[in-house]
Formats: structure tokens, sequence, C-alpha cells
């Protein structure tokens, strides 16, 4: 919108976006090329970016939230007030103002009125019907600043509104993939209490037979509580996700249908988009948001500019005026009015410093900017570095979980061969589900690395197919 306004008779300095980041890359270590999910540059990033992670439930899930979002709803009113604040100045800044006028009143005068001495007095009715014009020339363009910040305000709602957007569906995604992993540590957590619980009654039992030491027996009660102690906490993990869910599609927690995800739900991507720097800052919102801004701000300091000069209003108004109403429109009755007024301000020490005020507010705006786009580049550097460490840490406890399941196969058919003892099975069922709470851990975590990038890119939420 901002950038349909242009006017060749205004003062104050035109707006230009910002330069696009010079940098070819983000960090200065490339990433591997066994990196998986591979890296391929994009120009921009699927407007339905969570549909790369392969769960009808998720899709549904974050389609809900789209629709039903409190906030989305009140980002979106506050898109239209901008919007509609725009029109209406525009409507009573580049057009003049038109107003008609019906009156009727009744007088009484006396002598007086004229200069004239007496008692005399005049009854009458007075009507009268016109048409008034009126429009300031805007011969520096203050009007049009003024309208040109409006519309920079509107772009940035917009803007706002696809940042809302794009944080609401990734807030959806990783709590899905927490609640999916806080579901299987639970699991987990209980197959190791119950392997924990069976080795307590042996030594229990052992220990009443004179086998085994008090101290064994309280070492391992030592562990089953612990183990029995981390259950609730994690069960309260899992219930705030469920709620929060819930309020993320608008719904009431004790109300809401939340679906149960598993980690078995969701694929990682095979691919991933990684956008250059300078094509970055035309994907996220975040940017956009703050380049709207710094017009706005480069706009008031026009508007601040403009106040210095002339202000010439013009109006003009045509009517009729009689005693009685039959007459009202004929020969003689006709009355008109036209004006001008030329307003230079000589010696005004507000406006100069309200000038100064509006190139400071220009200065901290270009500054912010910059802000923004060094943390947006921070962003993608961790999320690229988050990609690659979790990887190496997701191929070790894949290879620790294997080991484990290894180890818990030969035990089991040497206690079936009478070569192990049930101690030894349990410690090794418990060692594999210590190990599937490592993997469990690593595999949420490299879904929400994925889904950070997305994020990091922009989300997609201004590309074309998005708008």
């Amino acid at each position: 919108m901002a950038a349909a306004l242009t006017g060749c008779i205004t003062v104050g300095p035109d707006f230009k976006a910002p330069a696009a980041p010079s940098v070819a890359g983000y960090t200065h270590a490339d990433r591997p090329a066994s990196l998986a999910p591979r890296l391929v540059a994009s120009v921009a990033v699927a407007p339905d970016w969570w549909t790369q992670f392969g769960s009808t439930k998720l899709d549904n899930l974050v389609a809900q939230a789209l629709g039903n979002s409190p906030t989305l709803a009140a980002a979106e009113a506050t898109l239209r007030q901008a919007q509609q604040v725009y029109e209406a100045q525009a409507g009573s800044s580049l057009y003049p103002t038109v107003n008609a006028r019906l009156g009727a009143s009744r007088n009484q005068t006396n002598a007086a009125n004229n200069g004239q001495g007496g008692d005399t007095q005049h009854v009458f009715n007075l009507y009268n019907a016109g048409v008034a014009v009126s429009y300031n020339l805007d011969l520096f363009g203050g009007n049009r600043r003024a309208l040109e910040a409006l519309a920079a305000q509107a772009d940035y709602q917009g803007f706002q509104l696809a940042g809302a957007r794009l944080t609401l569906a990734g807030n959806v995604v990783t709590t899905a993939f927490g609640q999916a992993q806080l579901s299987e540590q639970i699991a987990a957590t209980e197959a190791i209490l119950e392997a924990q619980q069976s080795q307590l009654d042996i030594a229990r039992k052992r220990f009443e037979l004179g086998a085994a030491a008090k101290a064994e027996v309280l070492t391992l009660q030592t562990q089953v509580e612990q183990t029995r102690a981390s259950l609730p906490a994690l069960r309260n993990k899992l219930d705030q996700a469920d709620h929060l869910l819930a309020m993320l599609t608008g719904q009431a927690p004790g109300a809401a249908d939340i679906p149960r995800f598993t980690l078995a739900d969701f694929t990682l991507p095979a691919q991933l988009p990684l956008i250059v720097p300078s094509e970055l800052v035309r994907q996220r919102p975040d940017i956009q948001a703050s380049t709207a801004l710094l017009h706005t701000a480069t706009a008031q300091y026009g508007v601040a500019v403009a106040n210095l000069y002339p202000q010439i209003n013009l109006s003009a108004s045509l009517g009729a005026q009689a005693i009685t109403s039959g007459a009202l429109f004929g020969p003689g009755s006709a009355i008109w009015n036209l004006a001008g007024q030329l307003a230079q301000p000589l010696f005004n020490a507000g406006l100069k410093a309200g000038a100064n005020a509006a190139e400071a507010s220009l200065q901290a705006a270009g500054a912010n900017y910059r802000q923004t786009v060094l943390q947006a580049l921070r962003n993608v550097a961790d999320a690229l570095g988050q990609l690659d460490n979790d990887g190496q840490t997701l191929q070790a406890q894949a290879a620790a979980d294997a080991s484990a399941r290894e180890s818990l196969k030969l035990v089991g058919q040497q206690y079936q061969l009478g070569a192990a003892s049930y101690l030894q099975l349990l410690t090794a069922q418990q060692q594999a589900q210590q190990a599937r709470i490592g993997l469990i851990a690593a595999q949420a975590a490299r879904l929400a690395d994925s889904a950070a990038l997305y994020q990091a890119m922009g989300g997609g939420v201004l590309t074309p197919q998005a708008n």
C-alpha cells in the first residue's frame, strides 16, 4: 500500500528500502555434506511447511489453530483498523471537502442593530441553502507524507499478522513434537520402573535368605523411588502440552479434543530450504515489519519538515438566502464566497524541535532495522548449528539404542539357555529403555530443529502463494 504513494512536490527524504545484507552465508563453517535432511538452496519456503512432516493429525491441528486463534483474530482486526484509518485520511486529505447546508431561523432585530436610536423592532424569518468547498493545497506534501505514514503503518500491521501466523503455526508444531516426546518418555520410564521393581523384589527375597546384603536392597529401593518420583513431573509436562495445544487452537483445556502424538507420526523432511541472506530480508515478517516502521518514520519526518513551510487553504461557498422559503432560489437570493489563506510560520521553536525529534526517531528506526536483520541472521545460524550438532547426537543415540537392543537380545537368549540370571535380564531391559529415552529426546530435538529452520527462513508467509 505504502509503495503506491508517490509525490512530486514533497519535502523530506523519500523512503528507500535498505540494501540487502552483503554476507554470502550464515556461518563461517560449512555444514557437512552428510547432514540429513539435506539443505537445498531456495528462494522461498512452502507456506504450509508443516505438511513436510507427514502427519495429517498435525496438519489438521495447525489448520484449526489458524482458523480459531483469538490472537490472529485480534491481529486481523488491528490490520483492518489501520487500513480504514488510511482510507479515512486519504478521503479527507487528497480531495476537497464538500458540505451542503440547509437552514431556517426566526430573528428579531431593533434599530440599534443598524446604529440608530428608537425602539423599532423587526421580526422576520431567514432561509438559507448552499454548498461549501474547502481544500488544503498541500503545496509541500505534508498531507501526502502523513498519508504515506499511515499506509506504512497498515503495511506494518499486515506483516505483524503474517508474523503471528508463523509464530502460531510454529508453536503448534513444536508443542506437538514435545507432546510426542513426553508420551514416549513416560512409557519408557514406566518400563524402567517395572524392571527396577522386579530387581528390588528379587533382592529382598535374597536378603531374606541371607544371600544379599541390606545395602544392596537399599540401593535398589533408592533407584525405584527416584524413577517413580520422575514420573509425576513428566505427566505434568504432558498435561501442560495438551493445555497449550488447546489454547493455541482456540479451545478451553477442559473442552478440547487434542490428539495424542507419537514420534512415529512424523517423518523428517528429506530436504530443507536454505535461503540466501539477501533474499531472507524479503521473506521474514519481522524484517518486513521493521522495514515498514522505518518507512513510517521516514514519512513522519517529512511531515515535520513540511510543517516548517507555508500552508495554503482554499475555500468557496455558493448558495441562496431569502426571508421566505418560496423566494429561496428566486432572483436576488444568490450568495457566494471565495477565500484563500496563506500561513507561514515565522517563529515557532516547537516546529523545529518537532522536526529534530522526527529525525531522531528516523535514526532509531534505522538502528532497530539493522538489529532485526542481525537477529534474523543469528536465528538462521543457530538453527543450522542445532541441525548439525543434534544430527550428530541423533546418530550417536541411534547407535547406543541399537547396541542396547542387541545386548538385550543376547542376554535374553542366554537367559533362555540358563547362562544368564534373571537379574542380568532385568538390567539389560533397563539399559535398553534408558537408551530408548535418549533416542526419543534426540529424535524430538531433530524434528524441532527442522521446524526452527523453517521458521527462521520466514515460514513462507510472504510468498505470493501465501498472499
